[in-house]
């Protein structure tokens, strides 16, 4: 093990269009999220592993002497092989700690995906005595994909430390990616820690955490667009909580008591997702125009639409589509709808006032609101020079 340090960070994700009929066999596209997520990672000769995750005021701290006894076997698992989870370390994780009736809080399921894979990487060999902290952009359990940033933050550390995987990034370097290769890796080892904590993830999440960019998903097959144009958006969180599991049924619900109603509302979205894509495509091979902004803009308002037809909408998302509009801005939700989070496109020429006081406006509704972009870089390491100062100072804080 190479004794260093390592700072790595992922984008969360937002869904740009086909939410819910993605469930129905249409295409998808999920977009990274320039809301990442950071982890710093130190060897250190305590004797311990401790993980300090301030965002939700834990902090956990174990000996590798009481870790060493849950390692099951042998670990034999090859870094390209990894595909199911190893039943036997998962049960005496959940055990270690302290998981009853199999209720996992944001606590322990973070606790769960880091030992997991550091167990499964080290197992084998002596374990490293190590210190992690992770700080995140992104707000928890808001469908922004915040879970797999951090897996995806784990395994590229994880997999670094172990040698598994190379260092990218050179002593000249701000930033710098992993090869093709190297990331199909890190995104197995992320989906890993995805199955801990979600049971049965499609696995975009992690592949836009690993990726970034955009990727278009379809039946199962998730495909990595090359080449998309950053775009400037808002990303409003009404903070309405809602439950993906009730809304999914609803729209499935309604599909079986109008299907010829419905049907041809689905098949509108894919055909959304599909213009949007070749318009996006456009936009990295020609000059950027007005046009394509309002092509992007007149299909998220048609999508949003047909969202609150499949019955997803909410009140607190209608407000969102009505502040904005009044200041010519195009809105939609993204995610499961029913509350959570919605996306506003900015065209490149939207003046700063029109953005900040779209933002106050919304904030003052109670709203969480930030101005970012989508389509930015996926998993990075870094030098501590190019993370934010305030960034920075939390992650060396612990």
């Amino acid at each position: 093990m190479s004794l260093k340090e390592y700072i790595v960070s992922a984008p969360g994700k937002a869904i740009l269009h086909g939410e819910h009929a993605v469930v129905h066999g249409k295409v998808a596209l999920a977009v990274s999220l320039n809301l990442r997520t950071y982890l710093r990672l130190k060897a250190t000769t305590t004797g311990k592993v401790c993980i300090s995750l301030p965002n939700i005021d834990s902090f956990l701290s174990w000996d590798l002497s009481e870790l060493k006894q849950l390692i099951p076997c042998p670990c034999d698992k090859k870094e390209e092989e990894v595909k199911l989870l190893d039943a036997e370390l998962v049960k005496r994780l959940h055990e270690f700690v302290g998981v009853t009736n199999g209720i996992l809080d944001t606590c322990n399921m973070a606790a769960l995906a880091f030992l997991y894979i550091y167990l499964s990487l080290f197992g084998s060999g002596e374990l490293p005595s190590l210190a992690v902290c992770v700080w995140s952009e992104l707000p928890t359990g808001a469908g922004l994909g915040s879970s797999a940033a951090y897996s995806v933050c784990l395994a590229a550390a994880l997999l670094c430390v172990s040698g598994a995987i190379p260092t990218p990034l050179k002593e000249w370097d701000h930033t710098s990616r992993w090869c093709q290769k190297d990331l199909e890796v890190i995104n197995s080892w992320a989906f890993q820690g995805e199955m801990i904590i979600h049971g049965n993830p499609s696995g975009v999440d992690n592949a836009v955490g690993t990726w970034g960019g955009m990727l278009r998903f379809l039946a199962g097959k998730i495909i990595p667009l090359n080449r998309v144009p950053l775009l400037r958006i808002l990303l409003t969180n009404t903070k309405v909580p809602r439950s993906t599991k009730v809304l999914v049924a609803r729209v499935k619900d309604k599909i079986n008591k109008f299907p010829s109603v419905m049907t041809p509302v689905l098949e509108s979205v894919h055909a959304i997702s599909c213009t949007c894509e070749k318009v996006l495509f456009e936009m990295t091979c020609e000059p950027i125009t007005g046009e394509h902004y309002n092509i992007l803009e007149e299909l998220i308002d048609i999508n949003q639409h047909h969202l609150n037809v499949m019955g997803v909408g909410h009140p607190a998302l209608d407000t969102l589509c009505q502040v904005t509009i009044t200041r010519g801005l195009h809105s939609k939700l993204t995610g499961a709808g029913g509350g959570g989070c919605g996306i506003t496109l900015l065209r490149p020429e939207t003046d700063s006032f029109v953005v900040q006081s779209t933002v106050q406006d919304l904030k003052d509704l109670g709203f969480d609101c930030w101005e970012t972009s989508i389509g930015g870089p996926g998993v990075q390491q870094h030098s501590p020079l190019s993370v934010k100062e305030d960034i920075m100072e939390i992650l060396t804080h612990y």
